[in-house]
C-alpha cells in the first residue's frame, strides 16, 4: 500500500514538474526570452527540489572510497600463532556472540564490539560523515585483547539513511 502511495506521489510530482516546465517555456516565449534556457532552468529547479543531494552524495562517496577505504592485514594468523605458540589450541569460541554496543558523537556514531573468545574482539564502528549528506563511514577491527594489537582493519563508506536516522524517521521517506 505504501508503494502505491509513493507511485501516486511521484506521478503527481511529475505532472506538476511538466506543467512548471511548460509554464516557464510559455512565459519565455511571451516575453522574448530563450525558451530553452527557461525550460531547462525550470526542469533543473523541479529536479533539485527532490534530488538536490544526489550528485554531491555520489561525488563525496566516490572520493572517500578512493581515498580511505580498504582492507589491511597487519598480522596473519600464521604470524600470530608463531608469536603465541600453543595459545590458538586453547581458545574456545564464545556462545551466542556476546557484544557491547555504544553510541557516541550525539548519536551520529555507534560501535558494536563482539567478544569472539577470551583473546579476540571484532568491533564495528559506523559514523556519519556529514550532517546534510547521508554518507556513513564503517570501520571494522579484529583485535588481540591481550596485546591490545590490531590484526586486521576494514574501512568502507556507504550511502543511505544516516546512523542517527536509523531509529527515527529519515528526512527523506523515499
Amino acid at each position: 500500500m505504501i508503494g502505491l502511495m509513493y507511485l501516486v506521489f511521484f506521478a503527481v510530482y511529475l505532472l506538476v514538474s511538466v506543467a512548471a516546465v511548460r509554464g516557464a517555456i510559455g512565459y519565455a516565449r511571451k516575453n522574448g526570452k530563450s525558451a530553452k534556457r527557461w525550460g531547462w532552468g525550470a526542469a533543473f529547479v523541479m529536479y533539485s527540489l527532490v534530488f538536490w543531494d544526489w550528485i554531491p552524495t555520489v561525488a563525496v562517496h566516490q572520493y572517500y572510497c578512493a581515498k580511505d577505504s580498504g582492507f589491511w592485514v597487519y598480522k596473519t594468523l600464521d604470524q600470530w600463532k608463531a608469536e603465541n605458540p600453543g595459545v590458538a589450541e586453547t581458545l574456545v569460541a564464545n556462545k551466542n556472540s556476546p557484544y557491547k554496543s555504544e553510541q557516541f558523537d550525539d548519536g551520529y556514531g555507534t560501535t558494536k564490539t563482539y567478544f569472539l573468545n577470551e583473546r579476540f574482539t571484532w568491533s564495528i564502528t559506523k559514523q556519519d560523515m556529514f550532517g546534510l549528506l547521508p554518507i556513513v563511514r564503517e570501520e571494522q577491527l579484529v583485535r588481540d585483547v591481550a596485546k591490545n594489537e590490531v590484526l586486521a582493519r576494514y574501512v568502507d563508506f556507504w550511502t543511505g539513511n544516516s546512523i542517527e536516522h536509523f531509529v527515527s524517521m529519515p528526512y527523506k521517506f523515499w
